[in-house]
């Protein structure tokens, strides 16, 4: 849906709407001042630190450990053992432990099963599952769910942005309508001002009667009063839009009052695409947060899956005197040790119930997820309605406005050749300001409507 615009630029030329020099604060360098230097914007990179040490932390469960052991007894000028050990264990990626072990034990009491060369004996192997855990465990279950955090943060991110853009947004243009009506009203008030000059000049030289002065007067206070209100709710927009403004070190700016927003007039050529909005919801930070919450449950669902299978863990050393000799040495020829570990329950109550407590959590999260994404493509449609609602009422609202100015004008000429009252000139002219003020609130609000539209699909900055 297009508007022509032609009218609008008609009343904008007609309201003598130019562009502000120096001391104007453009919409584009307030929202990259905004998202360079707000608290929350800062608050919404370090999340992606977060992710980043959630990964470090698991990938930590991987780290190789060294250990060493020492047991010595002696007694009544014996030594019964001394048992020493020093090893490295190194967990992989494929669920397979490397192990590498010194042993050097002597003694008068020791267990046989630890004799050993006197000068030492050294062990390199591996343990692997080849049941439960052999396609997941808790470490490698451990560190996937810490990556999918990680790409979670960066939807985290993208909504803590998108949150404010909308609210910085939403300031600045409530701050440039509250500038537009501050103006509009002065020049009623300067207009109510010369008409009462020249009504009083009037009626002291017989020409108008003294009701006039006061129906003049009335006017004059009537518009002060509502400049007054208009210069309060300024000051009240450029506090709330001050608190949007922070500087590199992290203090707040508190913005001249001296400072002019940028035109209300100055957009007139904004579009939105309505089929790519309808694309990019796909992409909305809330059903990525909740794809990866499901990616999430998926893996607590796959690793409750393993716990029905059956323990089945196998370890292997080679044995060797020598570091040189594990080349030399063959499996289960010589100089070896192996063990196997097999164990299951008979019922497997708590695999199989936390098993479907998993997929029953996935089911209720897919429905949630569902359910989020028909309401937010309900509410991109509706924002999309308003868009072009809003454009159709400014387009129609404008063509009033120039109509409204026509009367008056006319009225205007009348009054001078004698054939119109002041009452008349003054309602017109009433007409005309609540009229062009009712326009700046609309030109406000498309911005702020295409703001919240673009909220909707998932974009901000």
């Amino acid at each position: 849906m297009k508007i022509v615009f032609a009218t609008f630029l008609l009343i904008a030329s007609a309201l003598n709407v130019h562009a502000q020099e120096a001391d104007t604060l453009k919409f584009e360098t307030y929202l990259e001042w905004v998202k360079s230097y707000h608290p929350l914007a800062t608050q919404a990179d370090i999340m992606l630190t977060m992710g980043d040490m959630e990964v470090r932390t698991a990938r930590g469960s991987f780290d190789p450990l060294l250990y060493g052991n020492l047991d010595k007894k002696s007694y009544d000028e014996k030594t019964y053992y001394d048992k020493r050990e020093a090893g490295i264990t190194i967990p992989t990626w494929a669920g397979i432990e490397l192990n590498g072990v010194f042993e050097q034990n002597s003694g008068q009491f020791l267990n046989p099963e630890n004799n050993v060369p006197s000068g030492g004996l050294f062990a390199a192997g591996a343990s692997i599952n080849l049941g439960q855990g052999l396609i997941l465990d808790d470490r490698r279950a451990g560190l996937r769910k810490a990556q999918i955090y990680q790409q979670a943060t960066e939807s985290d991110r993208k909504q803590m942005l998108n949150e404010l853009y909308l609210q910085a947004t939403n300031a600045y243009w409530n701050w440039s309508l509250a500038h537009a009506n501050k103006q509009l009203l002065e020049e009623g008030v300067e207009l109510a001002q010369v008409r009462f000059r020249g009504v009083k000049i009037s009626y002291e030289q017989g020409d108008f009667p003294a009701i006039d002065t006061v129906e003049a007067a009335t006017q004059l206070l009537n518009r002060e009063y509502n400049l007054q209100k208009a210069e309060n709710e300024l000051f009240i927009r450029t506090q709330e839009l001050s608190n949007f403004l922070w500087d590199e070190s992290g203090n707040p700016i508190l913005l001249n009052l001296e400072t002019l927003p940028e035109s209300l007039y100055g957009n007139q050529l904004l579009t939105l695409n309505e089929a790519e909005l309808r694309v990019l919801i796909a992409e909305h930070p809330e059903l990525m947060l909740a794809d990866f919450e499901l990616a999430s449950l998926d893996v607590d669902r796959r690793l409750k899956a393993q716990s029905i299978i059956p323990v089945v863990k196998l370890k292997y050393n080679f044995l060797t005197e020598e570091l040189n000799q594990f080349e030399q040495s063959g499996f289960f020829e010589n100089n070896y040790k192996w063990g196997l570990t097999v164990y299951t329950p008979l019922l497997w109550r708590k695999a199989r119930g936390g098993m479907r407590l998993a997929e029953a959590k996935i089911d209720f999260k897919q429905n949630s997820r569902d359910l989020k994404e028909l309401q937010l493509r309900t509410k991109l449609e509706n924002e999309l309605n308003g868009w072009f609602a809003v454009n159709s009422q400014i387009n129609t609202f404008t063509k009033n406005v120039i109509a409204l100015e026509m009367l008056l004008q006319g009225e205007l000429r009348r009054f001078e050749i004698g054939e119109s009252s002041l009452f008349l000139v003054n309602s017109r002219e009433v007409s005309v300001f609540s009229s062009r003020t009712t326009l700046n609130e609309l030109l406000s609000k498309r911005m702020i409507v295409y703001a919240k539209t673009r909220y909707a699909a998932g974009i901000g900055f």
